[in-house]
């Protein structure tokens, strides 16, 4: 009769163990998560904090391109603008204000004396770096959602997850005209 005891206390106890390890899991997953976002989040201030910079500096020299500049400034203050939880609707918006810098950078090659400048130069290389800080942290958020969903959406996290009404997270997903091959023409 006590080993039956000991048997039925040490289930229960592994069963509970089991149901904290589990949880906790998911808890840290969902949080990787978070913090995977709130990197891309700090690239993005970043970018936007140095726009003003390179656009003061376009404008002395492109003063015909108002409408490129005027084009930036406003999807860098839509973005700003964007509220922090629709994460789909901010990647859209900084999509859309890379395709705006490219055109800034498109100018360097209409105005030579734009391109040597020195700060200029120095603020193409510093968003061109926060670029690709975006991109990594876009694939570690990417990757810290599989790894939550996996956990999620798998036995016997999935009965945990439903009971704790965890969440499955969204991707952040690659733009289809960014898809699309460039075409290359040597005419």
């Amino acid at each position: 009769m006590l080993w039956f005891i000991i048997i039925i206390i040490l289930l229960v106890v592994g069963a509970v163990g089991f149901y904290i390890s589990t949880y906790n899991n998911m808890v840290k997953s969902r949080n990787w998560t978070d913090e995977a976002w709130s990197q891309i989040d700090v690239q993005l201030k970043r970018r936007n904090d140095l726009i003003p910079n390179l656009v003061s500096t376009v404008k002395g020299y492109a003063k015909h391109e108002q409408d490129t500049l005027e084009k930036v400034i406003k999807m860098r203050n839509q973005l700003v603008e964007m509220p922090a939880d629709n994460r789909q609707a901010t990647m859209a918006a900084s999509n859309q204000l890379t395709d705006s810098l490219k055109s800034v950078f498109a100018l360097s090659e209409s105005y030579p004396d734009l391109k040597a400048d020195a700060e200029f130069t120095k603020l193409m290389e510093e968003l061109t770096n926060t670029e690709n800080k975006i991109a990594y942290a876009r694939q570690l958020f990417n990757s810290s959602a599989t790894r939550y969903n996996n956990q999620i959406q798998t036995f016997p996290g999935n009965i945990l997850a439903g009971a704790h009404n965890f969440q499955k997270t969204a991707y952040l997903e690659t733009p289809v005209e960014e898809k699309a091959a460039p075409k290359v023409s040597f005419e």
